[in-house]
């Protein structure tokens, strides 16, 4: 590699921070360096390369065409360098977990069993995200996500944890004897839907099911949806593992259930490469975690 023909990284680390941020300021902050300092390198490396990298736009800043190619770039390498560095050092051993899931996962199946891991590893800390957006694994950020799919994530590494399907369920208490036979025969119920997700209109869809009107849809954070659904406040369509004791109690019904796919469920999913300790730990307690739930 000819080292002397690539831009000083003080150059090309103003610029990532500058590409995150939008703004000179910002990035000064992220950086711990004055905005005035940060434009100064960002107009170096402009001069180096003999390209325009960043515009004014409104009050912040917009990369140019050349500005996000070389941004995409930088982002991957930095990435890479932190994570290599996290795994060379102890500041990638003490920094806390970020682990992130549905807050359906999180309330029915994870915090029942989280306080086993802290009994185990009480040195290690956990910052744990329930949300049903998909969050970027990143070096530095978020370490692991609990995803349901069929395993397949570019670039990422995953493994099953938890196989099951998804089903559309109503407590007894509001279904009662009333025969459901077909996908239409839903529409006269209440729906409950978890925020950010929309499991109903891909479920209908998929039945080729058009709803005449409006459908009586109720959004709920995730660790809401099950307790509406033992109330009888509406039916929704929710993994079969979550209810299995209600199933056998008699307390809820299946209405409908998709064929499940081999492997489809919730998977344990990483960036690939060697695991910190901490991660490694928590990725060996949730397999033994899955493997007693098969079994």
């Amino acid at each position: 590699m000819d080292w002397r023909s690539l831009p000083p990284l003080s150059a090309l680390r103003a610029f990532a921070a500058v590409s995150e941020t939008n703004s000179f300021s910002a990035a000064g902050r992220a950086l711990n360096v004055t905005h005035a300092a940060v434009s100064q390198q960002v107009r170096a490396l402009e001069e180096r390369l003999g390209a325009r990298l960043v515009v004014r736009e409104g009050r912040g800043l917009a990369l140019t065409p050349e500005g996000q190619f070389l941004a995409a770039g930088l982002k991957d390498a930095f990435a890479k360098l932190t994570e290599t560095v996290d795994g060379l050092t102890e500041a990638g051993a003490g920094r806390p977990l970020n682990i992130t899931m549905t807050p359906s996962f999180a309330v029915s199946w994870l915090m029942p069993r989280i306080s086993d891991f802290k009994d185990e590893h009480p040195e290690i800390e956990l910052m744990l995200n329930p949300t049903a957006e998909v969050v970027e694994l990143q070096p530095g950020g978020t370490d692991l996500a609990v995803r349901f799919g069929r395993g397949k994530w570019p670039g990422l590494d995953s493994e099953l944890l938890l196989e099951t399907n998804f089903a559309v369920v109503g407590a007894t208490s509001l279904i009662g004897d009333r025969d459901i036979k077909e996908p239409e025969d839903l529409l006269e119920f209440p729906w409950l839907q978890e925020y950010g997700t929309n499991e109903l209109a891909i479920w209908m869809t998929r039945q080729g099911v058009v709803p005449a009107g409006k459908l009586n849809i109720t959004h709920l954070p995730g660790y809401m949806v099950l307790d509406g659904l033992r109330r009888g406040d509406g039916i929704s369509a929710t993994a079969r593992a979550f209810i299995e004791p209600d199933l056998a109690a008699g307390t809820m019904k299946i209405l409908f259930e998709d064929n499940i796919y081999p492997g489809t469920g919730y998977h344990i999913v990483t960036r690939p490469g060697v695991l910190r300790p901490p991660l490694k730990a928590f990725v060996s307690w949730l397999r033994g975690h899955g493997e007693a739930c098969r079994g």
